[in-house]
């Protein structure tokens, strides 16, 4: 199982740096069915080519199978193609082996990372159950040249006609992260099978390798199915996800007239309303220790970040996948000692005491507590209001009586599916006054985003403060 990727980039041997591999050394590493060998096969400033060898070990795959079959003994087991042509096991290489450059990271070259440069792709034999049109419906939209072919059954004997294999190699100028996101997601999907039992948790997987390019695939509902190995439960899930993305955030789009000079002045989205709202709120109140509390893809935490005032951050995260997209978005491995110092994401759930929370000037849960069950909300209070127990704590969360305004949205729809409830402007008061009082804040309401004169403003802030 053989994949290389080549570049021209002047010097061509930077490549390395992206993989973090020694051109000059070959490296073996260890794999639950095998072994995994890089080495480069050439070398030079105009030119340079590495290469990912699996070696698998066809005894060890017979002997898993028949564990995971009760000891069967069945000749299938050790007739097949597995260990010797691209499949779920070469995504699984790449993710194991190449695992920063897959993330977009490089330390002697962050910035070529996040660049494009040419490269090109071989894998020596890859199964394309769907031929020769379904891997150009697969690469060419992702803007690879795709060159292909077909190998035959038997060398020796080619009257036997040809094989489901293919030789392919693709060319682009992207960055290296981008190939072999779209190989690991991909591979397997041309194979039309995994190597492993596919849980839950793929899902995850195919959307966080697919960030950036699937949910605007022609063909993701294809790559769904056969990523999820047709299990139609798990590509539902993944299709609405996708299709939840598709469809734009009412609290990012908010209608106006769009008649009026203003509407037409107004460049600033609700979302970036909402986190200048925010910052003035903690700056106000001279809070520079800041929790951010189901902090998600890190956006208050990097706005926060940017502005000298703060003197520590930390954001919380209940969803492993989102923190991961945080730690890429917040390029934490790349940032100059001082500022990194002052950042720290932590994995931890929002309903549960917690003393690593305590002692910081201010929390904030950002749109977070609509996404809570109503029975966990006293949890969540006490969590916060009593036991971490910040000078100020800021929560914001849609204003349900606004909904009226959003195309597709009714006075009884949700903005979001995962929200649990939306709270009209009363029925935040009469959560937010009753807790303050419980736990010895005052609190006080403001507006975030335009304020109608009828339905009010389409995010509703309460501060609570002692």
């Amino acid at each position: 199982m053989l994949l290389t990727i080549t570049t021209t980039h002047d010097p061509a041997t930077d490549l390395g740096y992206l993989l973090e591999k020694h051109p000059a050394r070959a490296q073996t590493f260890p794999l639950a069915h095998g072994r995994a060998h890089v080495f480069f096969p050439e070398a030079r400033p105009e030119r340079c080519t590495a290469a990912l060898l699996l070696d698998l070990d066809p005894i060890e795959l017979t002997r898993n199978a028949r564990r995971a079959r009760g000891g069967d003994t069945l000749l299938s087991h050790y007739v097949n193609d597995r260990p010797y042509v691209a499949s779920s096991f070469l995504s699984v290489a790449i993710a194991q082996v190449l695992g920063s450059a897959l993330g977009g990271r490089s330390r002697e070259r962050p910035e070529l990372a996040a660049s494009a440069i040419p490269l090109e792709a071989t894998i020596a034999a890859l199964p394309c159950r769907g031929g020769e049109t379904l891997l150009r419906r697969l690469f060419e939209p992702l803007g690879y040249e795709v060159e292909h072919r077909r190998l035959p059954l038997d060398e020796t004997f080619p009257e036997w006609g040809e094989s489901a294999l293919y030789t392919v190699t693709l060319r682009a100028s992207c960055r290296l992260s981008d190939l072999l996101s779209h190989l690991y997601v991909l591979v397997p999907v041309l194979d039309d099978d995994k190597h492993y039992w596919v849980g839950d948790d793929e899902v995850d997987k195919l959307l966080a390798k697919g960030e950036g390019w699937l949910k605007a695939h022609p063909e993701r509902e294809a790559i769904a199915a056969r990523y999820l190995k047709r299990q139609a439960h798990l590509t539902r899930d993944a299709i609405a996800r996708l299709q939840a993305d598709d469809d734009p955030d009412p609290d990012e789009t908010a209608q106006r007239d769009p008649k009026t000079e203003e509407v037409l002045e107004q460049k600033t989205t609700l979302g970036a309303q909402r986190i200048g709202t925010v910052v003035a709120v903690l700056k106000e109140a001279g809070a520079r220790r800041v929790v951010d509390l189901g902090c998600g893809e890190g956006r208050l935490v990097r706005a926060l970040a940017e502005d000298p005032f703060f003197e520590r951050i930390v954001g919380v995260e209940v969803s492993l996948r989102a923190l991961d997209i945080a730690r890429d978005r917040l390029r934490l491995d790349r940032l100059a000692p001082a500022k990194r110092a002052r950042l720290e994401l932590l994995h931890g759930s929002l309903v549960y005491r917690d003393a690593r929370l305590a002692g910081y000037d201010a929390a904030c849960a950002i749109e977070v507590i609509e996404h809570i069950d109503p029975s966990r909300l006293d949890a969540f209070a006490h969590a916060l209001f009593e036991h971490a127990r910040p000078r100020l704590v800021v929560v914001t969360t849609p204003n349900r009586e606004h909904n009226v305004r959003f195309d597709r949205l009714g006075a009884r729809g949700l903005r979001h599916p995962d929200h649990r409830f939306e709270w009209t402007r009363a029925e935040l008061e009469s959560w937010a006054r009753p807790t303050a009082t419980r736990f010895g804040y005052d609190v006080r309401f403001l507006p975030v985003g335009p304020d109608d004169s009828e339905v009010g403003p389409p995010t509703q802030l309460a501060a609570f403060t002692r």
